[in-house]
């Protein structure tokens, strides 16, 4: 692993301008130089490049990152490979961190591997079996120079005229190029195959593939086979023909994904030479992910067998989390009896070209794949594809195309697309309950919703911190910033914390190209990419020091005093208001009272019927004693003379509430139920308290009903 440090100093030194020059010619435009846009095709210039940053951004596709990010993407370099190439040119050595040192036989599996690549060639040259096997496939001289490929002769130990310590390198082993038998003998992996060398994007062989020959061809072991995981090789990672291939790519911004090393090697052989292969494994999201960074279109070509659609299906789900927006994914199917080499050879290049041309964009296929699966118009087969589809949407972190995709699955499911995208998913928050107390009076409490990003005070924080990216001397202002709820900090707080713990690092200002490269592989790095290129960044530059240091004051001042973002407080309910009104509600029913047992006995005597008979006005009112027993007036229940009163607004009972049930035929009443005061033992609330105040969609009540 490269220290974060040594990141910051390279690209202190390394100039980007000079770095994309020689790739991509630039042009001056002002303070800046502007290109046409290398990964994306446009007519006039949107690309640019800042010296005084070291940071491209290009305003048509959004592409924008540091030196190192432009050789990633541009180039197609890993990570440790971009920064050893301007190292190299800066004439610094990399160093490692302590933490993942790198393999120390690494240098030497280069050389053995090689030195192995070599002994197979010169053996294809009196190896007439496998001349003639490459002759019936059409493959010439110069195809089989270009691709280096070569010939395992038969026999136990093979490589030993290549190898004067054949018998005791543990590199050999470590490459995978000799095993070791139950008595201790060592002998070659590969024996009677062809073999095909697979290099790695700079050119350096780090595995092979062989393909069984020779006697052995008829059921003497696997028809395919690869060299094992090494510390230089891993399949998941890998393509053959990438090396090769490099050029096309980038010239026809496109790229083959086949499954076989003949099929590369044959349709180079007629011309097609953006072709890549899988290295006997299912197309993985890190081959996908290096793919688009070559080239805006990946194609991937199967069989049409049914083992081809399996491989389709899963090199779909594999490569859902690496789709980006302004990017393409097809798929082609070739006939049932054909793989890409025997179909070129067959129709030649111009009607294989023209399948590829044709290929099924990645959204066809999804939805016909889901339609073959989930089979139907029912409204249960539609659930069925939504269900599966909506999975599929999960992985999808590219916006636009998420959105796009759940547009097209609406016209099939017929579902509204907002109901069939599923919820971003946020990162794992430690749990809360600790920071309450959990005794009964403080144990429901209604937590705060995540801010959302149109929300004033998470704007502010947002803008505070894209200035201080843009001026890193300004995280001197927040140094040691203390919040005064860390355990329940919002998002954005924890993403200006991490800006100024990376800003007050550097002991010279660091550039922007810099400070994105410290977030590189971390929680923040989308989101300190996107406030970077915000079109409000060139505002910030024209706003003074001491305007921008005010501004950090006061927020400060406001995140500490705990006024920015006010967080969930438990309510302690005082201890002679636990059962009055409303604030009783979580009281479950305890054991009755010799009071409440008389009120019981005196509330079971059906009271009589009593109503007024008006007369002539200024004379009494008669009131009648009812002999048969109808509708009763509802006693209220005073508050007990012991309790203090309630404010006015809650002293005043409802309205009185009318039994239309006859007393006698009713059970007996409590009258705490009927003033919708003390609930059943099943907490049974039976009035809706959040009347005219509707709980939001985010509402939280940990309520004990």
């Amino acid at each position: 692993m490269i220290p974060n440090d040594f990141i910051a100093q390279l690209l202190s030194r390394v100039d980007v301008v000079e770095v994309i020059d020689r790739l991509v010619p630039l042009k001056k435009a002002g303070q800046n130089y502007q290109a046409c846009c290398p990964f994306h095709k446009e007519k006039s210039p949107s690309f640019s490049v800042s010296p005084t940053k070291q940071f491209y951004h290009c305003f048509g596709c959004g592409a924008h990152g540091s030196a190192i990010t432009f050789l990633m993407e541009y180039a197609g370099k890993s990570f440790p490979d971009a920064v050893e190439e301007l190292a190299q040119n800066m004439g610094l050595t990399v160093p490692n961190d302590n933490t993942r040192q790198a393999d120390p036989q690494a240098g030497g599996l280069f050389d053995v591997m090689i030195a192995a690549a070599g002994f197979y060639k010169q053996q294809l040259k009196t190896s007439p079996v496998a001349i003639e096997y490459f002759k019936k496939r059409g493959v010439s001289g110069d195809v089989a120079r270009r691709f280096h490929l070569g010939w395992a002769p038969a026999g136990w130990q093979p490589l030993a005229e290549a190898f004067d310590d054949y018998a005791d390198n543990q590199l050999l082993e470590t490459a995978g190029l000799i095993a070791t038998g139950d008595g201790g003998k060592r002998y070659d992996r590969f024996r009677e195959r062809v073999m095909f060398p697979i290099l790695n994007q700079q050119g350096a062989v780090i595995g092979f593939g062989g393909r069984i020959l020779g006697s052995k061809d008829e059921g003497g072991g696997p028809k395919y086979l690869n060299s094992p995981e090494t510390p230089i090789f891993s399949k998941g990672r890998e393509l053959y023909g990438l090396f090769q291939a490099q050029a096309a790519i980038r010239k026809i911004n496109r790229v083959l994904v086949v499954e076989g090393y003949m099929d590369v090697v044959a349709l180079a052989q007629y011309g097609v030479e953006y072709v890549v292969a899988t290295l006997g494994t299912a197309t993985t999201e890190a081959h996908t992910q290096r793919l688009l960074r070559l080239a805006d279109e990946v194609v991937f070509s199967f069989d049409g067998d049914s083992a081809g659609q399996r491989a389709a299906w899963r090199a779909l789900e594999n490569a859902l989390p690496a789709l980006r927006d302004g990017k393409q994914v097809r798929f082609l199917f070739l006939p049932t009896e054909h793989d890409p080499d025997s179909y070129v050879r067959e129709f030649g290049q111009a009607a294989f070209e023209a399948m590829v041309a044709n290929a099924l964009p990645l959204s066809e296929y999804w939805i016909r794949e889901l339609n073959v699966r989930h089979a139907g118009d029912s409204a249960e087969a539609k659930a069925g594809r939504a269900a599966a589809a909506r999975l599929h949407l999960e992985l999808v972190s590219a916006p636009m195309l998420r959105e796009v995709l759940a547009k097209v699955l609406e016209g099939d499911v017929d579902i509204a697309a907002h109901t069939l995208l599923p919820p971003i998913k946020a990162k794992p928050q430690e749990s809360q309950e600790a920071a309450f107390d959990d005794g009964p009076r403080t144990r429901y409490v209604a937590r705060r919703p995540p801010m959302p990003r149109t929300d004033p005070a998470t704007q502010r924080v947002l803008a505070c911190t894209r200035r201080i990216l843009g001026r890193p001397k300004l995280a001197m202002y927040l140094v040691d910033m203390q919040c005064p709820d860390a355990n329940n900090m919002p998002q954005v707080l924890r993403l200006l914390q991490a800006v100024v713990d990376v800003a007050i690092r550097f002991p010279d200002e660091p550039n922007v190209g810099a400070l994105l490269e410290q977030f590189r592989e971390t929680e923040f790095a989308t989101e300190v990419s996107r406030l970077i290129t915000h079109a409000d960044a060139e505002i910030d530059d024209g706003i003074s020091d001491e305007e921008a240091e005010a501004e950090l004051r006061q927020l400060r001042a406001q995140i500490e005093d705990g006024s920015l973002f006010p967080s969930a407080r438990a309510i302690a309910i005082p201890e002679h208001l636990l059962s009055v009104g409303i604030l009783a509600l979580g009281a479950r029913r305890a054991a009755p009272t010799a009071e409440q047992d008389a009120a019981a006995e005196l509330r079971a005597t059906p009271p009589p019927r009593v109503f007024t008979r008006p007369t002539r006005e200024g004379a009494p009112a008669v009131v009648l004693a009812a002999a048969t027993p109808v509708a009763r007036v509802v006693p209220v229940v005073r508050a007990s003379p012991a309790v203090p009163a309630l404010p006015a607004a809650r002293v005043n009972p409802p309205p009185p509430k009318v039994d239309t049930h006859e007393s006698g035929d009713s059970e007996p009443h409590d009258a705490f139920d009927e003033v919708n005061f003390a609930a059943s033992d099943e907490d049974d609330i039976p009035f809706d308290f959040d009347r005219g105040n509707p709980a939001g969609p985010q509402d939280h009540h940990d309520a004990p009903f």
